[in-house]
Parts: C-alpha cells; sequence; structure tokens
C-alpha cells in the first residue's frame, strides 16, 4: 500500500464508517483504519440510534436481522427516590413504521454489520482493489507538512493521503497532537458510563416490557438512580438482553469520594430495577468515558489543511432531557465530513478554506443546531435541584396522590404543597420552571 490515498480514516466507530461509506459510494480511494481487531471490537456503548440517517448509509436496513436489535416505540422517563419511582411514559403505533425513528444497537455487534456494509460499497465502486478497512492498527501520529496533513504513522510504516478523517472517539489523543484540543479536558465536563447486559430468555423479557415482534423501549432514570452524584441511569431492551447502566459526572465522583461500580449496586437493588431485571443473568460489564454534552468542551476548530475531526473526537454528544445523542450526531458528522472531502477532491483543494466548509456544514445542520439551542437544557439536568431536590418532590407527592386511606381525602394541591415544603420552595420551582421553559 504505498500509493497515495484520496483519505485517511482513522477509527471505525459509526463517525468513521459512515464516513467511509460515503466515500465508497462517490467512488473515492481510502483508508480506513480501526485499532481494534475488528470494528466495534473495542467498542463497549450501545444504545439508541436515533433518526433517520441509517436509512441513508444502509436504505431498507430494517429488512435485515444483522445490526441493530429493536426498534424504539416506548419511552419513558423515570424520577426516583430510595423507594419509589414517578415515571412520564409515552408508547405510540406512529413509531412502528420504518424507517424507525430509533433503534436500539449493542455496538460491538453493530459496527461490525456496518463495517461489512461499507466493504459491500467498497467493491462495488472502481476502487475495489485499492480501498481498505485495515484493523488492528495503531496510528500513533498525523503526519503534517507545513501544516497541512499529509498522511500517518502507524510503528515505523507511513501512508499517505491527500486528507485525514480524525474519528478517534473521545480519547482523542490525535486531535490533541495536532493542536485542535486542549491537552486536557476539564473533569467537569466529562462523564463515565458503566453498564451491564443481563440476559434474559426472549419470551420473558418480551412478556416483562409488553414488547411484540422488533419493538423496543428506552427509560431513562434521574433522582436516586444515581446516589447523589451528577448523571442519570438508563435501560434499553436488545433482543434478548437489557442493557442497564448510568452515565456519571467524574469530577463529581471524585469529590464525593464513590466508585460507579457500587453506585450501580445500589440502583440495581431500587425496587423498580430490581423488578426489571429479576432472573436475569449478567453476562458483560463495561465502562466508557463520554463528553457531558457541553459545547464548551468541544475544539473551536475541526479542521486544518488536509484534516477533519468529527463524531465523539469532537465531542458531538447532548442529552437535552429527551434522549441522549451521540451516535445519531456521529454518523451525520461523518457523512458530512466525506462530502467536504470529496469536493476538496473535485476542486483539487484540500487548503484552509476549502475543509473550514466542513465546520460551515455542521454548523448548518441539526447537529449543531440542537447542541447550540439546548445548552441551557444541557446544564439544567446537571442542576442539583433537578437532579436530587425534584425526584424527591416528585415521588413524596405520587406516594400520597396514589395512596388511598380510610379518612378524609386531601385535595391534590394541598398534597402537592406539602411536598414542595418538605423537599424545596414555590421559589425554587418558580426559578426552575423559568429555566425550563427557556431551555426546552
Amino acid at each position: 500500500m504505498d500509493e497515495k490515498f484520496d483519505c485517511i480514516i482513522v477509527g471505525a466507530g459509526v463517525a468513521g464508517l459512515a464516513a467511509a461509506m460515503t466515500l465508497a459510494r462517490n467512488n473515492m480511494k481510502f483508508l480506513l483504519i480501526e485499532k481494534g481487531e475488528f470494528p466495534g471490537s473495542k467498542n463497549v456503548s450501545g444504545g439508541v440510534l436515533w433518526g433517520s440517517d441509517l436509512a441513508k448509509l444502509v436504505p431498507n436496513y430494517w429488512e435485515e436481522d444483522g445490526g441493530w436489535d429493536r426498534f424504539i416505540n416506548h419511552r419513558r422517563l423515570t424520577f426516583m427516590d430510595d423507594q419509589s419511582a414517578f415515571s412520564v411514559d409515552f408508547k405510540s403505533s406512529h413509531f412502528n413504521e420504518p424507517p424507525y425513528t430509533g433503534v436500539v444497537v449493542l455496538r460491538s455487534k453493530f459496527d461490525r454489520w456496518l463495517a461489512d456494509k461499507v466493504q459491500e460499497a467498497i467493491d462495488e465502486s472502481d476502487y475495489a482493489m485499492d480501498s481498505f478497512i485495515a484493523p488492528n492498527i495503531l496510528v500513533e501520529e498525523v503526519l503534517m507538512e507545513n501544516g497541512k496533513a499529509t498522511g500517518i504513522r502507524t510503528g515505523d510504516e507511513k501512508f499517505y493521503a491527500d486528507s485525514v478523517i480524525i474519528a478517534e472517539g473521545v480519547n482523542n489523543l490525535l486531535t490533541r497532537q495536532v493542536g485542535l484540543q486542549n491537552k486536557y479536558v476539564p473533569a467537569d465536563h466529562i462523564l463515565t458510563g458503566i453498564k451491564e447486559i443481563i440476559r434474559f430468555d426472549q419470551e420473558v423479557l418480551e412478556n416483562r416490557f409488553q414488547l411484540r415482534g422488533k419493538s423496543g423501549m428506552s427509560n431513562e432514570f434521574v433522582g436516586f438512580a444515581t446516589d447523589g452524584v451528577e448523571g442519570g441511569g438508563f435501560l434499553y431492551t436488545n433482543q434478548d438482553t437489557l442493557s442497564l447502566g448510568l452515565v456519571l459526572g467524574l469530577k463529581d465522583l471524585r469529590e464525593k469520594g464513590k466508585e460507579p461500580y457500587e453506585i450501580l449496586n445500589t440502583f440495581k437493588k431500587h425496587p423498580v430495577i430490581a423488578d426489571a431485571i429479576h432472573g436475569g443473568e449478567v453476562v458483560e460489564y463495561s465502562a466508557h468515558v463520554v463528553s457531558s454534552g457541553d459545547k464548551r468542551v468541544m475544539p473551536e476548530k475541526l479542521y486544518l489543511p488536509g484534516l477533519l475531526v468529527c463524531g465523539e473526537a469532537a465531542n458531538l454528544l447532548m442529552n437535552a432531557g429527551k434522549a441522549i445523542q451521540g451516535m445519531d450526531y456521529a454518523i451525520r458528522s461523518g457523512i458530512i465530513a466525506a462530502e467536504a472531502i470529496i469536493n476538496a477532491k473535485k476542486a483539487e483543494d484540500f487548503g484552509e478554506t476549502s475543509m473550514k466548509k466542513y465546520q460551515d456544514s455542521l454548523n448548518d445542520s441539526y447537529v449543531m443546531k440542537d447542541i447550540n439551542n439546548f445548552q441551557d437544557a444541557v446544564h439544567l439536568l446537571h442542576d442539583p435541584v433537578m437532579t436530587q431536590k425534584m425526584p424527591n418532590l416528585i415521588c413524596d407527592f405520587g406516594r400520597n396522590f396514589f395512596s388511598i386511606k380510610n379518612e378524609p381525602t386531601q385535595k391534590a394541591r394541598k398534597m402537592f404543597g406539602k411536598s414542595v415544603k418538605k423537599h424545596s420552595s414555590y421559589l425554587e420551582l418558580m426559578k426552575l420552571g423559568w429555566k425550563g421553559s427557556r431551555a426546552l
């Protein structure tokens, strides 16, 4: 592989695979490098892939069994105290028709499946013998010459290209190496995700969560789930397993002297969770770091001459309360990055101005529009009032409202007033309501 490529992509996660798919379908000669044994082999994350971009990469993907586990037609947000849970629950047959608005994926399986689709696109391109997916290779350096990316180095070997797309994930060592990211990202902008995969008999799982066929549920948790640490919990139904876990603030964990696995064990003992996972077998435990969704952690520039940064390497992630979005952002940014490289190749111009068009297009996309528009919601979700006081207040009110006693029943407003007095204040609620109305 001594020849020069049009593009070298570093990282075969969903961002890198989306870029590779786009390049292959536009007859570009590229090298996709993955440090794992195969795409997905080192990816322990998973969850819900939202939106319709998957259908753009793999039309009619829903007709295949591979890759994804279930489509989401049931959404639930749960507020928890130590003994109770109060949920906002929504289920609709509107979400039953493909292309689905969200599909549950386990990344080790999904990334490998998508990589096979990329290989099919390579085989159908004009460069079937010249484009490659190269696993088991660790990129140690992006080669720069006069401020322009010219290729990569792995060990003693060097590979050259007109352009480089960095899609290395949240541990963005190469992004730092080329000077686009600060050496260290502050801990208050980084979260750790911990997850267990719990296996069930498929019929038991489907009966317990009222699933039919390929339908599935996503459930987010606020409050007791994190034992007072910044963050939240999640539960997603896979084919015959559950993904159960937490996303926790690293800085808050450190300051409160708590261990993630201890909080997860406490979470699993909550009555609601204990009932949900009863009889299941833990078959996998994993942990990884993610961005908090605060755009202040993003590099100001995502480009240099001949170089673009996409996906989690660019800290493209957001949780505004409605959903945790990251994989969809990664796919869209990978597509946009590849389109910028395609246009640069046509113009034979990989300079600063040409590469800047990637960031301009990203800013015009739903990715950056949502990240910019919902920053207040991101900050609100990390407010202790929202993550601690509100769940306790809501559960206290729910407990009183749904308790039937052989005595005169109080009006709901009086019950609510007692819960407010016990856990917060009307002034605090008004402030929270004002922030929420502006944030959402």
